[in-house]
């Protein structure tokens, strides 16, 4: 074995950017089975002569697809820097890796689209999005699977079955146990076929580490930085790093409400901005809710001392914080100045306060210690 997850993981232990952990060297060998098999799979997509297309007579030799992989897991402890090695190494050239919320996201559109353009009522937009979805990428691999949309929720149980079918193989990551995917939700009798079929098709691995590598090393002191000076942003390069595990970072896009939200940098459920891409462009409570249950961790920059005439951006970096704080999201900055001098005279400094509670509470122990809610 000269390559592949776990070798890769081996690796990083030996270069020191990773501790051994026997749970994620478990999940890593569990990734290595089938990078293994994927190596002599291709599916046929559906493919084949003209009476088996239709059904009229069976196809021949198509090949079974490998059991893929459900790693779920409490936030930090490893699941997508795992899949991520996976998803580098794996020999498939045809693959996608996606958050989970982005995937369903693009099915919608699909659907939309399929409707605007249909010719006929009875036309099922089901089978052609899913032939078309595994055609582009029959190796699925999903950041956080999670489902809380009745609208998601209805409709994936077909989808699925249809991209099993079609031969599709997928590896994902939940903060869920299968039978708590959709908990509570309405209808939930008719999402049941789906849990089952997902732990007839994946194999399911809790990654139980004890240790939370999230914020491994990372103290109450270390989130705030001020006052800015020349070292800051290196000081804020240090931190992003070490709280990424180094996890495959890069730009990425979160889609709220049929628009994009830019995001420079992001990996293992962070996201890096600057205070400008946050608080001085027109975000509104939904956006920042999306982005606090999104990511676990935000980053961002320098936060400057506001000027008393810019009360949108004090409302705005409010409204973020409070989204922040309502979903125990984590906040890493650097600021001019402290936080209790971050806006003190403009219309909104008395309401400021509360931001200011939230942020010393924030960079709290105690805080740091829970989990994040999605």
């Amino acid at each position: 074995m000269s390559d592949g997850p776990l070798a890769r993981y081996r690796k990083k232990i030996a270069d020191g950017a990773l501790s051994h952990d026997a749970m994620q060297e478990l999940c890593a060998e569990k990734l290595q089975s089938l990078f293994n098999a994927l190596r002599d799979y291709r599916p046929n997509n559906g493919k084949g002569t003209w009476y088996e297309r239709f059904g009229l007579t069976k196809r021949r030799n198509d090949p079974e697809p490998p059991q893929g992989l459900y790693i779920y897991g409490e936030v930090g402890r490893g699941k997508s820097m795992l899949m991520d090695l996976f998803y580098e190494t794996a020999p498939v050239e045809h693959k996608r890796r996606v958050h989970f919320h982005d995937f369903m996201q693009d099915v919608h559109e699909r659907l939309h689209k399929f409707r605007k353009t249909r010719t006929s009522e009875e036309s099922d937009p089901i089978p052609p999005i899913a032939k078309d979805l595994a055609d582009q990428a029959w190796l699925l691999c999903f950041d956080e699977m999670q489902i809380t949309d009745i609208t998601d929720a209805m409709i994936v149980g077909r989808l699925f079955e249809q991209l099993f079918d079609l031969g599709v193989v997928v590896v994902t990551t939940s903060n869920r146990v299968p039978d708590d995917l959709y908990k509570d939700g309405l209808q939930r009798q008719n999402f049941l076929p789906f849990i089952g079929m997902i732990k007839e098709k994946l194999d399911v691995l809790e990654l139980a580490s004890r240790t939370d590598y999230r914020m491994r090393n990372l103290t109450a002191a270390d989130v705030f930085v001020y006052p800015a000076d020349d070292k800051t942003p290196a000081r804020i390069d240090e931190l992003f790093a070490k709280v990424t595990e180094g996890a495959r970072v890069g730009p990425d896009s979160l889609r709220v409400k049929g628009r994009d939200i830019a995001v420079r940098a992001a990996g293992a459920g962070v996201a890096r901005f600057s205070f400008e891409e946050l608080c001085t462009r027109p975000l509104g409570p939904g956006d920042y809710i999306a982005l606090a249950t999104h990511f676990h961790t935000i980053v961002i920059d320098l936060i400057p001392q506001i000027d008393s005439a810019r009360s949108d951006w004090a409302k705005r970096f409010n409204t973020l914080i409070d989204a922040m704080y309502e979903h125990k999201t984590n906040l890493i900055c650097a600021m001019e100045t402290s936080p209790e001098d971050l806006y003190t005279a403009g219309d909104f400094s008395f309401e400021f306060q509360r931001t200011v509670s939230r942020l010393t509470e924030m960079r709290s122990q105690e805080y740091l210690d829970q989990p994040h809610l999605t």
